[in-house]
């Protein structure tokens, strides 16, 4: 029997207006993704936070102990809600993510958060590695523009460049209201 988790991957402070970091869309994505979350505790379906943390305080973002780093109002955990805290961008690497998985008996993630091609790239990417059945919902993810030898890249097209990657080997990719009207 299948048992699924929902991962909400770095929904933090600074990724928000007025944050050190702000992803485009990223209040969308939140809203998004809140639903994916309610459905997922009025199932009693288990739910992993996901937060990161930078070890340097010269970090531009996610600064140990600063409010950036605090997990979103939105998105905040509740009681029962376990939090991993990672250091790297794969959500794997240096935590306990996948035992806690194991001790669940779960083997299908959904995976909402940020950013989409940079910490959701990697954890749905590892996460298939490891075997899991991954979907992740595209518009509960953000990114933000981006600048790569002369060329500006708008978020929009990061962010669909990415999901289009993960959809055609790593996951199911589906938006909030495709998923929850399965």
């Amino acid at each position: 029997m299948s048992k699924t988790a929902l991962i909400v991957v770095d929904m933090q402070n600074d990724y928000f207006e007025g944050g050190g970091w702000t992803l485009e869309g990223i209040g969308q994505a939140s809203n998004q993704a809140a639903k994916v979350l309610a459905e997922f505790r009025k199932k009693q379906w288990p739910v992993i936070h996901v937060r990161h943390e930078f070890l340097s305080e010269d970090a531009p973002f996610f600064i140990a102990g600063s409010e950036g780093a605090k997990i979103h109002k939105s998105l905040l955990p509740v009681e029962g809600e376990p939090v991993v805290l990672k250091n790297e961008v794969n959500s794997f690497k240096g935590t306990d993510l996948k035992k806690r998985l194991d001790e669940l008996g779960v083997n299908k993630l959904v995976i909402v958060g940020a950013m989409s091609h940079m910490c959701i790239d990697a954890i749905t990417r590892a996460a298939s590695d490891f075997g899991y059945e991954n979907t992740v919902i595209h518009d509960a993810c953000a990114s933000r523009d981006m600048y790569f030898n002369g060329v500006d890249i708008p978020a929009a097209h990061i962010h669909a460049a990415y999901m289009a990657a993960l959809q055609f080997a790593y996951a199911e990719v589906i938006s909030a209201d495709e998923y929850l009207a399965k």
